[in-house]
């Protein structure tokens, strides 16, 4: 009967009624376990009474472990982490924990699972605290269990999308029932139950403890390096994706930890690559600058000279060259730090063999030692040698390192021209020409810097002789196409405009020194006739100017500027090519000032040409004003901004020491027809204004007490100051244009100044007293001085304080007197003008309305017979009438004469009646008689007919 019913349930589909009987069994043996109470494993393992049993112990460990084969849940991590801390601590003594711990660290590996959407908010904390116990756990000695520790976090991120462990906010679909493995059979996941989002755990174990306590347990790996390995390369994916991680990391120390450990015994070769990532997401993602104070210790520099010369010595592969080069980047950050050591640990000494290297020959057994490849890798070892060599600058102690291992010599071999395609070396064992450019660009820059501080060396190596030679060949008629691929040959691919650029910043930052002995060495090598026709070439050549051709530009003035400063034979040498040159550049105006390509910088250096290499040799000071510079110079003034105002004015001003150069001045006119001296005042007001100094609406002055004091100025006399510096009005002086202007005006005179309006002579009053002013300004700052710091002068000198007061404030209303008047002569003309203008405008209107009358005169004539015939017959009578007067006037006159002018004399009467003229008569008829004959007097007249 049973084998019937055995045969019978076959044959009633017996798939299915044993599924339906494995899941019966599956859902009893879940019931049994989810049954036991996490409080009570917790009562059972801490109460004195059960602490020591094991077996029970490890049985009802089991049993919790298999109840949660499918992750823990969220409202259960605080009691799972207060078990595993108990385990931990047992797991000391009884090794039978172990087992336990590390199955726990398995299913660590699974998300955690929540009953609710609101679980993952409401129990965050748990799981931080949870993290955090997680990484305490690295206490037990066990190397299994640190092994499932490191490998669970590093799963943590194996199973999230790159995009999910940035953002643990991003929820995925809902999952459908998953399937997990357990002793060899398979349990289907309660719906009710869900695994949390796959960011969520990344997002809170940010805010816990486990990076830091992972990077302290460093120090109980020191006999288990596969662990230790392990660990890193956990350390390295925590400082990956997040930036709090690896400020946690750094907080503990991490920095200065990870270099201390990476170069232990490692038979896998991976701890130092590891070590070098960690270091560098540290340096990208945290402060630079606390990491690099972390690794200035004399511990972490000793440990990054080791690394860096095994893989310098040692490593051949490409990944080798890299981390090599990796940890000479980490090295120049340090180098930034004033405080490392590099120095005192000798690694920037023996760091010096190898920037010298190739270009000079050593003894040293590192160098014989090293295999240089000329690879890319190594390409940019030597460049970043080189950068090395400005970091450690700061540091003036590394200087005669530079001096004793020749830096200076292997740096001008470097900026050497490019040889000939014929003579260039071929095979593998030299730079390629790409090569060789970006390391004359890096020697160029790194002169730049290291040549200003070791002239003596640097002119004892000839270092002149090697930059004019270069930038001789920098303007040469040979092609060659530069590369263009660094960062210093930016703006000059194609042609040798970046090496030039680069020369003649070294040559500016050497001349600027100001030691006599190099200047001179630059000018008896022919500097300045060189720089000169390098100059007007780039003028003659050059299309279209941008950023790189004007900075050339202008450096090169810096440069003549510098070395014609103080010297005339220098200024003699500038001669008339250099004034061609300077003329030309100043025909170029200020309308590309604010271009941004660096026409401001320019325009500059072209007036400070001026005044250094021009003002001060009469010879050049003549063919200047020859080739109307002075013109220029004015309308540089004109149109250029308010910043370069004060330059060209001091140029002008060292200009009218020249006794031809006031007649430029005066004869300047703009296109607009001022004059240079109204131009001038315009420019005072404006400063004034821009001052805030006091004035009426008429540009006079509103105040005598404060006839030139600024708006500061007024401000500062509250306050005391120090005997030591200038004080306040002595320091106005130099700081705006009212003094310069001043004192062109004192070269040109106050007197007979043409196109001056009455405004320009209320303010040349001004003008014409400003030393006054500014004396008595001093004088009343002295005293207000004394009375802040409390000190009584004595009577002498209290009455000779009040009298300068006086004085100066008479002064100011003698000008204010003087300028009134000027404002009412002004008014006076202003009304006669006023008048002309009216009696102008009231004959006119007269003659038009004769001009209307005799038109309606006219129409009526010719419209109305009548009127005409009228005035016909007043016409006749009026003309016969006058006939009759003609022969009476005639037959009356008994003497014949023809008079002729004598004498004309003008009266204070208008018009014609204000001309006299004097007359002679002359008879027509014989003379009777010589002795009858009687002088005629003159007859004075007006306007009117003379009469008999």
């Amino acid at each position: 009967m049973d084998s019937g019913k055995l045969v019978h349930r076959r044959k009633l589909e017996f798939p299915d009624i044993n599924l339906r009987a494995s899941h019966k069994r599956q859902h009893t043996q879940e019931v049994s376990v989810k049954s036991l109470e996490l409080s009570k494993v917790v009562r059972l393992l801490e109460d004195p009474l059960t602490t020591n049993l094991k077996e029970r112990h490890l049985f009802v460990l089991k049993k919790l472990l298999k109840r949660s084969h499918a992750g823990f849940l969220l409202k259960e991590l605080t009691g799972i982490a207060r078990v595993l801390n108990i385990c931990a601590e047992k797991a000391t003594d009884h090794l039978e924990y172990v087992p336990i711990l590390c199955e726990a660290m398995e299913i660590c590996r699974l998300p955690f699972l929540k009953e609710r959407v609101s679980d993952e908010r409401n129990y965050a904390q748990d799981v931080i605290e949870f993290l955090s116990h997680m990484g305490c756990l690295m206490r037990v000695s066990d190397a299994e269990v640190k092994q499932h520790i490191v490998e669970s976090v590093k799963s943590f991120y194996s199973c999230v999308a790159p995009k999910q462990q940035l953002d643990g906010t991003d929820r995925p679909p809902k999952p459908k029932p998953r399937t997990f493995l357990s002793n060899n059979r398979f349990y289907r996941l309660s719906l009710s139950l869900q695994p949390t989002s796959p960011g969520y755990r990344l997002q809170l174990l940010e805010h816990s403890d486990l990076a830091q306590t992972l990077l302290l347990s460093m120090a109980t790996l020191e006999n288990q390096p596969a662990i230790k390995l392990q660990l890193l390369q956990t350390l390295q994916i925590l400082s990956s994706y997040s930036d709090m991680n690896c400020s946690a990391i750094l907080h503990a120390r991490g920095a200065e930890t990870i270099c201390l450990h990476m170069n232990e015994p490692d038979p896998t070769a991976q701890v130092l690559p590891c070590s070098s990532k960690i270091l560098w997401n540290l340096l990208e993602r945290c402060s630079k600058e606390e990491v690099t104070a972390q690794l200035s210790s004399m511990e972490c520099v000793l440990s990054l000279k080791e690394a860096f010369f095994h893989q310098l010595l040692n490593g051949s592969q490409p990944s080798d060259l890299r981390l090599r080069n990796d940890l000479l980047v980490i090295t120049t950050l340090i180098a930034e730090n004033p405080q490392s050591p590099l120095i005192e640990s000798l690694f920037a000494k023996e760091l010096m063999v190898f920037v010298t290297f190739p270009e000079l020959k050593s003894q040293n057994p590192l160098v014989r030692s090293l295999k240089l490849t000329y690879s890319n890798e190594d390409l940019k070892m030597k460049k970043m040698l080189l950068n090395l060599l400005v970091l450690l600058s700061q540091d003036l102690a590394v200087l005669q390192l530079y001096k004793a291992e020749r830096v200076m010599l292997a740096l001008l071999m470097l900026v050497k021209p490019p040889a000939a395609s014929s003579e260039r070396q071929s095979g593998s064992g030299h730079w390629s020409p790409v090569q060789q450019e970006e390391l004359q660009l890096q020697a160029l820059a790194t002169l730049a810097t290291i040549a200003p501080l070791m002239l003596d060396e640097y002119v004892s190596c000839q270092g002149n002789n090697y930059l004019l030679l270069l930038l001789e060949w920098c303007v040469g008629p040979d092609s060659y196409f530069g590369q263009g691929h660094s960062f210093h040959s930016s703006g000059g691919r194609g042609s040798k405009k970046a090496q030039l650029r680069h020369c003649i910043r070294v040559l500016r930052s050497v001349s600027s020194q100001g030691e006599e002995y190099v200047n001179q060495d630059m000018c008896d090598q022919g500097i300045i006739n060189q720089l000169l026709g390098v100059l007007m070439q780039m003028e003659g050549n050059s299309d279209e100017e941008d950023v790189v051709t004007l900075e050339i530009k202008s450096d090169m003035q810096l440069i003549l500027s510098t070395l014609c400063d103080i010297d005339m034979h220098r200024k003699e040498l500038f001669g008339s090519e250099g004034v061609e040159m300077a003329v030309h550049f100043l025909k170029k105006g200020s309308n590309m000032f604010y271009s941004g390509l660096g026409h401001n910088k320019l325009i500059l250096s072209t007036v400070d040409c001026v005044w250094s290499c021009i003002v001060g040799c009469y010879t050049t000071e003549d063919f200047f004003l020859a080739k109307e510079g002075v013109f220029l110079l004015l309308d540089l003034l004109t149109t250029s901004p308010r910043c370069v105002h004060g330059i060209v004015l001091t140029t002008l001003l060292d200009l009218c020491d020249n006794q031809n150069t006031p007649s430029h001045i005066l004869s300047w006119k703009d296109g607009g027809g001022r004059t240079a001296p109204r131009l001038l005042l315009q420019l005072w007001r404006e400063e004034e204004r821009e001052l805030g100094v006091n004035r009426n609406r008429f540009g006079g002055i509103a105040d005598p007490q404060r006839s030139v004091l600024t708006h500061d100025e007024q401000e500062d006399t509250r306050h005391s100051f120090p005997a030591n510096p200038p004080s306040a009005a002595v320091l106005e002086v130099s700081e705006n244009l009212r003094s310069k202007i001043y004192s062109i005006f004192c070269k040109l005179g106050f007197q007979e100044l043409h196109g001056l309006s009455t405004q320009d002579y209320v303010t040349l009053s001004i003008v014409k007293r400003y030393l006054d002013f500014k004396v008595g300004e001093v004088w009343d700052e002295i005293k207000k001085e004394l009375i802040l710091d409390g000190v009584r002068p004595i009577s002498p000198d209290a009455e000779a304080l009040s009298t300068m007061g006086h004085i100066w404030e008479d002064t100011a209303k003698k000008i204010l007197e003087e300028q009134n008047s000027i404002l009412k002569q002004q008014q006076k003309e202003d009304m006669s003008e006023e008048e002309l203008m009216y009696a102008e405008i009231k004959s006119h209107w007269k003659q038009q309305e004769l001009r209307a009358k005799s038109w309606d005169d006219y129409v009526s004539r010719t419209s109305n017979y009548q009127i005409l015939k009228e005035v016909k017959a007043q016409r006749e009578k009026f003309s016969e009438s006058s006939r009759t007067t003609a022969k009476q006037e005639r037959a009356k006159r008994t003497e014949h004469f023809i008079g002729h002018v004598m004498a004309v004399e003008s009266t204070d009467a208008q018009g014609p009646a204000g001309v006299k003229v004097m007359l002679a008569r002359t008879s027509t008829k014989p003379a009777p008689a010589p002795a009858s004959t009687a002088a005629q007097d003159p007859e004075y007249f007006s306007t009117a007919p003379v009469k008999d």
